[in-house]
């Protein structure tokens, strides 16, 4: 009885570990497409304003990315909710 709770125990460990990497994975990936998009939006910006107004730019860039990021964000927060609450029922 003991070997088959250890069995399971292997089991879900190494199904964590898999899914803890998963995780890490797919966060590294992010960061490097969100780098890339920070990198062509400021290149815009720059285009846009030019590198008088640049610091004009970057205050601008840092209000309109932190309310497409609260927007966005509160957006999944809704959806995972939902998706949750229709989980449990």
């Amino acid at each position: 009885m003991d070997e088959v709770k250890n069995e399971q125990e292997k089991k879900d460990l190494r199904a964590h570990i898999w899914e803890r990497t998963i995780t890490l994975v797919t966060a590294a990936f992010s960061l490097v497409a969100a780098l890339a998009w920070n990198d062509a939006i400021q290149t815009l910006f720059k285009e846009i304003f030019g590198q008088a107004a640049s610091l004009y730019a970057k205050f601008f860039y840092a209000v309109i990315v932190t309310v497409l990021s609260v927007i966005f964000i509160t957006r999944l927060t809704i959806i995972s909710k939902k998706v949750n609450g229709n989980k449990k029922q």
